[in-house]
């Protein structure tokens, strides 16, 4: 399965959960924006700080999501390089091996455009 439909399931899955507990997530969402709106650094900074995250954390989905999220604020191929770079260099071995994910799925989606 390619990393954009990866990204729709996800999502589909995810409205399903917002039905089941909506004020949990109504919850989680305000959270999120309140940290993406507010504060000295801009969205693509946050974003890449986010992706790190998510590669140390090993969670595929948040990288996915992230990586489509650094793609629409403006972050660069080789912007990201440096991030994978970093989260390598911080959590060895395993984030290796997601940082790869993260390639590909930024490459899978600079190729849909």
């Amino acid at each position: 399965m390619g990393y954009k439909a990866k990204i729709d399931e996800m999502r589909a899955e995810l409205r399903v959960m917002n039905k089941l507990i909506p004020e949990a997530m109504q919850g989680f969402n305000a959270l999120s924006k309140a940290a993406k709106d507010n504060g000295p650094l801009g969205v693509k900074e946050k974003e890449f700080v986010a992706l790190g995250i998510a590669i140390s954390q090993r969670c595929e989905p948040c990288i996915n999501f992230h990586v489509e999220a650094l793609m629409k604020a403006g972050g660069t191929r080789e912007e990201l390089g440096d991030v994978l770079a970093m989260a390598v260099q911080m959590g060895g071995g395993p984030a290796v091996m997601y940082a790869g994910h993260a390639l590909a799925a930024w490459d899978e989606l600079a190729a849909l455009g």
